[in-house]
């Protein structure tokens, strides 16, 4: 059991240090790891609402205005009017988010690399056979506890 969380332990302090990089290299083109999510989402998918960004990135709805009046300042975002609904904005990636996304993600992959050298090819195709097998054990997880939620949803209504 011990050698699980030291593993475990070690998972977590190459991700803490992986993502400070990242976010540092990327940071230094102008667009923080945090604020590429939102432009990669906007960029992929178009135009949409906050709410939507909100639940597909698993966010409370408030960070998500905080982080797009920032991005809207930075005229890397904009607004508009929901013609559906008079109370919503769309909100859309701009020429210049696109341009900052693009200028951020050569340093990301550059940095990546240079990480993963590390690895020969066959340590890579081994290590991509772990981290799948643990993110699937993550998904069933998830899965079990969601189920056993609703299940205790649904026999209190009955009750």
């Amino acid at each position: 059991m011990k050698k699980t969380f030291e593993v475990s332990d070690k998972l977590f302090e190459l991700h803490h240090r992986v993502h400070r990089l990242v976010n540092e290299s990327m940071t230094e083109e102008g667009v923080s790891l945090a604020r590429s999510k939102f432009l990669f989402f906007l960029s992929k998918l178009g135009p949409c609402r906050s709410t939507d960004i909100a639940c597909a990135l698993n966010f409370a709805p408030r960070t998500v205005t905080e982080a797009i009046d920032g991005l809207e300042r930075d005229r890397l975002v904009m607004r508009k009017p929901d013609p559906e609904d008079r109370r919503a904005k769309i909100v859309s990636i701009t020429e210049t988010g696109r341009a900052v996304l693009q200028a951020a993600e050569h340093p990301r992959k550059q940095l990546i690399e240079e990480i993963f050298s590390a690895l020969d090819d066959e340590q890579l195709d081994q290590l991509y056979d772990i981290v799948s097998k643990l993110v699937e054990k993550t998904d069933d997880i998830r899965k079990r506890k969601e189920e056993a939620e609703a299940a205790e949803v649904a026999g209190a209504h009955q009750s």
